[in-house]
């Protein structure tokens, strides 16, 4: 039996993240974009942070994540491009007087150790933020073959060309038909068709 995710079925409809959007836990996103809202019945949300696999749902920050990220990364949006963030939902957020829930920063990249920000919980107190750096992963390094690696594989393949030509009615057709990979082997060994050429002529024995 399949199981049925219904995280997807419980997402809210609407034009942005919402905290009820990550119900389901924390959420990695890869900023690609930032870019400012009209500022006609915007309120307090006037930016607008695009993300990798938004669906048309960027985040928007409220005045205090803003705060966060204007500390962390800086004032220029357009270099937050290609940075990551992790944003849970806080249940803790109040709105009219009603604990709501609402969307915070909890780590963020290009950070070397966690950062501690006073931030305001309400209109009469302040409160500790702490920001934890978020460790990205990366793909590891394709590895470049050495200059041995390369001519022992074009080794490899000139000596079963060359077992090909000897076993072959037509050397000429044969030999013929390896001349592209022939061409590109000489890349590595220079020689590669001088030696096909001679086990044309008078055949060829692997030493």
């Amino acid at each position: 039996m399949t199981g049925i995710d219904l995280g997807a079925t419980i997402a809210p409809k609407s034009d942005q993240l919402n905290a009820d959007d990550l119900i389901v836990g924390p959420r990695t996103i890869l900023v690609t974009a930032v870019k400012a809202r009209a500022s006609t019945g915007q309120g307090d949300q006037p930016v607008a942070v695009h993300f990798e696999g938004d669906g048309g749902k960027p985040y928007l920050p409220c005045k205090s994540m803003r705060r966060v990220l204007v500390h962390v990364w800086g004032r220029d949006g357009g270099a937050y491009v290609g940075r990551s963030m992790t944003l849970f939902r806080d249940d803790s957020v109040v709105f009219g007087g009603a604990a709501v829930g609402g969307i915070r920063i909890s780590h963020m990249s290009e950070l070397a150790r966690p950062v501690t920000l006073s931030l305001t919980a309400s209109k009469a107190s302040r409160k500790p933020y702490v920001v934890q750096p978020l460790v990205v992963a990366t793909a590891p390094a394709k590895k470049t073959a050495t200059t041995e690696e390369k001519r022992a594989k074009a080794q490899t393949t000139l000596d079963t060309i060359l077992a090909d030509i000897a076993s072959a009615e037509d050397v000429n057709a044969c030999a013929a038909k390896h001349a592209d990979m022939v061409a590109r082997i000489a890349a590595v060994i220079p020689d590669a068709p001088a030696i096909v050429a001679a086990a044309v002529v008078g055949g060829w024995k692997k030493d």
